[in-house]
């Protein structure tokens, strides 16, 4: 039976437990995600599978209709080049920022994160999706652009990079890119910021995020 006391904690539990299910392709784009049976899986109530389902709309990873209810996201064409577009120009714009007034803790956020995100295997033994590299991952692009000294700019970039997450799950799940030296990308990208060849981190960063929807928009059309 679903329990009676909805506490944050289970609330959070059902977040993580869907989003992991997001990100390791255990659902399908566009799958109707019914309540009943999730509250039922969670052993929670339906007030904390609501909450929780908001919580990953707000981060772009599924949508509600009056009709449909909760769904997972579309694999979109539009949207996917559309959001591409969006944060090559805003993280672009914020790393070049940062490059020119970061000082050295900006520089150790970069060298950090990017140790922290190379000793995180993106991938378990039995080939499924480790969700702690994504946590690694979102951490790392943030210090990226952390030296340009705009919150706004920051909160921008992390918003459009949270709808992004899922995109990137399915160059794997449906894609199967799997022959991405995804490591080395990230090595050149931090190597040249904190080197500060402003010109050379830019293009790298953009032609890392372009990768991904190049991956996917072959998918597509295929």
């Amino acid at each position: 039976m679903p329990r009676t006391v909805n506490t944050p904690s289970r609330a959070d539990y059902v977040f993580e437990g869907l989003r992991a299910d997001l990100l390791d392709g255990r659902l399908e784009p566009g799958e109707r995600l019914k309540l009943p049976g999730l509250a039922e899986r969670f052993e929670v109530s339906m007030t904390v599978i609501r909450e929780a389902l908001t919580r990953l709309e707000g981060q772009g990873l599924v949508y509600s209709s009056p009709k449909r209810g909760f769904s997972v996201m579309e694999l979109s064409k539009e949207d996917l080049s559309d959001l591409t577009f969006v944060r090559v120009e805003l993280e672009t714009l914020a790393l070049r920022a940062s490059i020119e007034r970061g000082g050295i803790d900006w520089e150790t956020a970069v060298v950090g994160s990017l140790h922290a995100l190379n000793r995180t295997e993106q991938v378990r033994a039995d080939g499924t999706f480790n969700v702690d590299w994504f946590s690694c991952h979102r951490t790392f692009h943030h210090a990226l652009i952390s030296g340009s000294g705009s919150p706004r700019l920051l909160a921008i970039a992390a918003a459009e990079r949270d709808r992004s997450e899922l995109y990137r799950a399915w160059t794997r799940s449906l894609a199967h890119d799997d022959k991405r030296d995804i490591r080395a990308e990230h090595a050149r990208i931090a190597d040249l910021a904190v080197g500060r060849d402003v010109d050379a981190a830019v293009a790298a960063l953009a032609d890392h995020i372009q990768r991904t929807t190049d991956v996917l928009l072959e998918y597509i059309a295929r």
